[in-house]
């Protein structure tokens, strides 16, 4: 059932010319995506930095089920998002994060940057995110823009059904 389940879409990345462009220890890169601190998902493959205007491509999909009978936290952490305005997590976080060469395995991972998609925003706006380009900031700088990544969120029905859900009580 689509009222039960959002579907997330990781397509592409594009850099834009930053400190994470010039550095060269960074070299692969992945997505993790995040809802609230429940679930975290990554693309299977982390792919070389993309130069020069390039994009690099994902074409991940995922799907967070938020069904009653066996997803009642993440159903609650809706119902919050939707009932209090003042939730400061309302949002799917995509984080880009920095995966080690293989011959240098002793470096950890490192979050590069971080793109956000507001759940409540798409209830407001009855409309979900298709194919869209977000922004990604810099993990050290929150100003600095260091490229875009490209998602589709499908979570309108999921959300209307747990708002149907609290209207009815």
């Amino acid at each position: 059932q689509e009222a039960e389940k959002i579907r997330i879409k990781i397509t592409s990345l594009g850099l834009t010319e930053s400190r994470v462009t010039a550095d060269e220890t960074i070299q692969q890169l992945f997505v993790e995506c995040r809802l609230n601190n429940f679930l975290a998902e990554e693309t299977p493959l982390s792919l070389p930095k993309p130069t020069g205007g390039q994009r690099i491509h994902y074409n991940y999909s995922t799907v967070i089920n938020v069904d009653k009978a066996h997803n009642g936290a993440e159903r609650e952490y809706l119902k919050s998002i939707l009932l209090k305005p003042d939730v400061p997590a309302d949002s799917l976080k995509f984080t880009v994060v920095s995966d080690p060469p293989e011959d240098e395995q002793d470096l950890e991972c490192e979050d590069v940057g971080f793109a956000y998609v507001s759940l409540k925003e798409i209830f407001q706006k009855q409309r979900d995110i298709i194919e869209q380009d977000i922004d990604v900031v810099d993990s050290q700088d929150a100003d600095a823009v260091i490229g875009q990544l490209r998602v589709t969120v499908e979570a309108l029905q999921a959300l209307r059904s747990v708002h149907q859900e609290c209207t009815r009580k």
